[in-house]
């Protein structure tokens, strides 16, 4: 018999393709970045290479794997960090401005079993994951202004938007590692410039507030210094005061002779009596 089939090709062949089949089906190869569901009639009977935090590189559960040909079947789930993006929505924010957002949430299959149990496959889950980023979005960015969105407080929004994802992904065996919004736009046209015109008006009060208590703070600083002034003044009158009518005459003879009051350097004229009391620094003390 062995000799008649190794006479006949065509017998061969069948027999080589056979065994082929059999080998594919009972031997797969699991790799680093799968995770692979083992099932039988429906049934989950085992899962290989799934994913643990923490673990390296090279030392998971992948590599070759035996399995009951024709009746175990392998469902592949990614090990790596998947994403789904939101589509463009509107946003209705506390200080009615309609945004419209575009976001993005980024996940991991951290329990191939629930997944499979709940979902069967991979894109089930971001097709149940999509609208809840929406409506946690609508629910987060309706209960704040649009200027939250630009201050330290879009980081709690985010992790709030997270957490409230997460508690929907653990149902399909998954775990949210990241939420970001990508846009965050307000409508073009009559919205957009209302927009723009109320920002306006608010930094113009802004700006007036700050020169009103600028202007309240200098007179406040100069009425002190010009107490102090009188105060030094008032010192130096007691101490000495012929010094301080000399200083003081010497104070108005500058801005009389010199500038006039109006800034013109050697253009004043004034007739006065040599004996005028004004005039006495000039004659010298006795």
């Amino acid at each position: 018999m062995n000799s008649t089939l190794l006479r006949n090709p065509i017998a061969l062949a069948f027999v080589a393709i056979l065994l082929l089949v059999l080998v594919g089906s009972t031997f797969s190869i699991v790799p680093e970045t799968k995770q692979a569901v083992i099932v039988r009639f429906g049934e989950v009977k085992r899962v290989v290479n799934p994913y643990r935090s923490g673990q390296e590189f090279g030392r998971t559960g992948a590599g070759l794997i035996a399995r009951l040909p024709f009746f175990d079947n392998i469902v592949w789930i990614d090990k790596r960090i998947l994403s789904v993006d939101m589509d463009r929505q509107q946003v209705l924010s506390t200080d009615q401005l309609r945004l419209q957002v575009d976001a993005f949430a980024r996940y991991r299959i951290v329990d191939p079993l629930r997944m499979y149990i709940s979902a069967r496959r991979e894109e089930r889950v971001s097709d149940a994951l999509r609208p809840i980023l929406g409506s946690a979005l609508r629910n987060e960015l309706g209960r704040r202004p649009f200027a939250a969105l630009l201050s330290p407080e879009r980081g709690e929004m985010m992790d709030n938007i997270q957490a409230a994802l997460n508690r929907v992904a653990r149902q399909y065996g998954a775990e949210i590692v990241d939420v970001r919004i990508k846009r965050a736009d307000l409508p073009e046209g009559t919205p957009l410039q209302s927009a723009f015109q109320r920002m306006e008006t608010a930094r113009q009060q802004e700006a007036r507030s700050i020169r009103a208590q600028g202007s309240k703070q200098a007179q406040i600083i100069r009425a002190e210094a010009e107490a102090e002034a009188a105060k030094t003044y008032a010192d130096a009158f007691g101490r000495d005061p012929d010094f301080y009518d000399f200083y003081r005459a010497m104070q108005s003879y500058r801005l009389t002779f010199v500038n006039n009051g109006t800034g013109d350097m050697g253009k004043s004229s004034i007739v006065l009596s040599p004996n005028n009391e004004y005039l006495k620094e000039f004659s010298g003390r006795r």
